[in-house]
């Protein structure tokens, strides 16, 4: 397999997503995004290959999940202060903090979907620090309710899957690092 060069990027997709992304490559935050691999784009075959559609079908439906554990921990709260109960300070930021990862994680599907590099390295690493930073917080004794660490272990349940198909064979052939440059020497 060899690895695609740096270009204009994908087919735009027409609609709604057409004009996000028109919008999105005008403001070059592909550029801002990926830093010098921000133009990098995986082979059109690989993108639309059955198998990387496939796969980022199922991470949607992974973060439409996320969606809904972050949305009910935002529920619950809100809930529970209504009833008369205290809501630790902490309860909320970490209800915050999930619902702008996901969305964030959004963000870096569709632009990895388009066959952006920079978006699937993004989405990789995330699938894995997040897990990790989470576990570890839900583990510090007394400082979420029991509702709130089973709202982690549920969120970075699902982020581990997310990397399980980040990481399958077929999407690290399907996105191949980019080749690092070398100055030209002189002679």
């Amino acid at each position: 397999m060899t690895q695609s060069s740096e270009h204009d990027g994908p087919t735009t997709p027409g609609g709604v997503a057409g004009v996000a992304d028109a919008l999105w490559c005008r403001l070059r935050l592909d550029r801002i995004a990926g830093g010098r691999q921000g133009g990098y784009v995986i082979r059109e075959d690989m993108r639309r290959h059955p198998r990387t559609v496939r796969t980022f079908g199922w991470i949607r439906w992974l973060l439409v999940a996320e969606t809904v554990v972050g949305l009910t921990a935002v529920v619950i709260a809100v809930a529970l202060t209504h009833s008369g109960e205290t809501v630790a300070w902490a309860v909320w930021f970490r209800a915050t903090v999930v619902l702008l990862i996901t969305l964030t994680l959004y963000v870096f599907a569709w632009r990895a979907q388009l066959g952006y590099y920079w978006a699937y390295s993004r989405m990789r690493l995330f699938s894995r620090v997040f897990p990790i930073v989470t576990l570890v917080i839900a583990a510090i004794p007394g400082l979420y309710s029991l509702w709130m660490v089973i709202e982690q272990i549920v969120f970075s349940v699902l982020m581990i899957g997310i990397g399980d198909f980040l990481t399958s064979d077929h999407m690290r052939a399907a996105f191949p690092k980019p080749a690092v440059r070398q100055p030209d020497q002189q002679v």
